[in-house]
């Protein structure tokens, strides 16, 4: 791979005329970005489909090519990703209907607004894969009629598909009102019975893990279940007989589920599987006491995701904060506090609380001051990215906390340059600060040399429009691909340079191996 040209095709500065030699002259990995220029002609994005046929695809999803640019026969996957985006010829679809490759037959199943005739040949293809695309997207009626297919892996899909209508997706999960599946992917494979090995060594097997029959298609039937607890159309009616279901994965599922009649709320609370506890402390329809309870329970996942609980009052919220680690994350009841509670977190004597209000980006004035003040870094370094913070406030919380804070203030957005030279230059480096300083968009020359002598930050200050242009250049010749490639995408990088660097149709650049 040619890093440098990648990196040129995918610079914003490149002028039109090198992008037209560029075109001329690209392989696959140029192409790649060429196509995601977000300045491309439509006459460019022809010839570049016309020279990397893989390149049509992605032009096709982004609009730059119709269905007058596209030959369904000689670029296929083009004309198929048109009739995704309903802008192919529906004629297309008749021919891709009868295509004698099923990937591309599966491929056109998942379709929108594929004409009536087409959806039934979808609907009898011989291959069961394409039948199961087409049912994972089928409207409600052929939905309806996909779900008595013989083959269990179309109910499957049939399953996820939310425009199933209610009705049978409980006949789904039950059994009840439908004849019982002929096959399943398992033995249409293998003789009966059959548990598929997770770490199976064949390399052609295509069998999901843990697939299993035994003459009753256990595993599909399973994963149905499971697709159709994760289905919002369901009716609960038909759920709640997994509450005791000897799976944890399905009494998980039905956990998570909104729409749950809080008498079995009890029950799923003293499951013995913490995951299951977790997910219904994650439930947004559970009620306060509920939230209590859950909030004594010894279980590190379910106080977590209790915490991220958009109704968790904020005196079990305090509870919380000091059990489990929450990170620098905004918590949704802490995002939705009133102007009152606000004042009220603002003043805790409970730190960690301090600090996930500074998570917040909206504060008021008088509250972000005061909470950079706070003297527990760790509120801080939550304060420390606040807009509207001053140069004086953000250079006194270095000075109070060091390098606990360092990286938080150089993320600041109002941070100034000459405070990002100086966090550049700590002694030893805060490698963490040196990272936010190389995507800072104030970040100056002598700032962004600094970062370069970190291996994670070196990728992102190459790309820096602030770094000089003699240095730019420099880095082409980097030992890292990514620094060469951001190098050469900089929209810094020197105009006469380009021209030296992108050959002339009848030349191409020797390549380089990304590894």
């Amino acid at each position: 791979m040619n890093h440098i040209l990648c990196g040129l095709a995918a610079n914003a500065a490149l002028p039109t005329e090198l992008v037209d030699r560029l075109i001329a002259v690209a392989d696959e990995d140029i192409a790649v970005d060429l196509a995601s220029r977000e300045d491309l002609s439509h006459e460019q994005a022809v010839a570049l489909a016309s020279r990397i046929g893989e390149s049509a695809v992605p032009l096709a999803y982004g609009g730059l090519l119709t269905a007058a640019d596209v030959d369904p026969v000689a670029q296929p996957l083009a004309a198929l990703a048109l009739l995704d985006e309903r802008s192919g010829d529906p004629g297309w679809a008749r021919l891709f209907a009868s295509d004698p490759a099923v990937e591309r037959r599966e491929k056109l199943a998942a379709c929108p607004g594929l004409p009536p005739d087409v959806v039934e040949t979808l609907a009898a293809d011989r291959d069961v894969r394409v039948v199961a695309e087409l049912a994972w997207w089928a409207t409600a009626d052929m939905a309806a009629r996909l779900a008595r297919h013989p083959h269990a892996e179309v109910r499957r899909a049939v399953a996820a598909n939310e425009a199933t209508p209610p009705d049978v997706l409980a006949m789904l999960v039950t059994g009840e009102g439908l004849p019982p599946a002929e096959r399943c992917l398992v033995c249409d494979r293998e003789e009966t019975p059959f548990v598929h090995d997770p770490q199976c060594p064949r390399l052609d097997c295509e069998l999901r893990s843990g697939a299993s029959c035994a003459g009753s298609h256990e595993s599909t039937v399973l994963e149905t279940a499971d697709l159709a607890l994760q289905n919002p159309r369901t009716p609960v009616e038909a759920v709640v007989r997994f509450v005791d279901h000897p799976s944890p994965q399905l009494r998980c599922r039905l956990a998570a589920r909104a729409d749950l009649p809080p008498e079995l709320w009890g029950r799923l609370a003293a499951d013995p599987v913490p995951g299951v506890r977790a997910d219904l402390a994650g439930n947004p329809a559970i009620d306060e006491a509920l939230i209590r309870t859950l909030a004594t329970d010894r279980g590190h996942d379910v106080r977590r995701t209790l915490a991220h609980h958009p109704r968790v009052p904020l005196d079990v919220l305090s509870h919380l904060a000091g059990a489990v680690k929450v990170g620098p994350t905004l918590l949704p009841r802490i995002a939705a506090a009133s102007a009152s509670e606000v004042e009220e977190l603002a003043v805790s004597s409970n730190a960690a609380l301090r600090m996930l209000l500074a998570e917040r980006r909206d504060l008021p004035a008088g509250i972000r001051d005061a909470l950079a003040q706070d003297p527990d870094a760790k509120v801080v370094k939550s304060i420390a990215p606040h807009p509207g913070l001053s140069e004086a406030q953000l250079r006194t919380m270095v000075e109070r906390h060091g390098v606990r804070v360092a990286a938080r203030v150089a993320a600041n957005p109002d941070a100034p340059p000459a405070l990002l030279e100086d966090l550049s230059g700590q002694v030893p480096p805060v490698h963490k600060a040196l990272r936010e300083i190389a995507r800072h968009p104030r970040a100056t020359g002598p700032a962004l040399l600094a970062c370069l002598a970190d291996r994670r930050a070196r990728p992102a200050a190459a790309g820096h429009p602030a770094l000089p242009p003699a240095v730019i250049v420099e880095l082409l010749t980097d030992d890292d691909w990514r620094v060469v490639e951001a190098a050469a995408a900089n929209p810094s990088f020197p105009s006469a340079v380009m021209w030296e660097l992108v050959p002339e149709p009848s030349g191409v650049q020797g390549r380089r191996t990304r590894s």
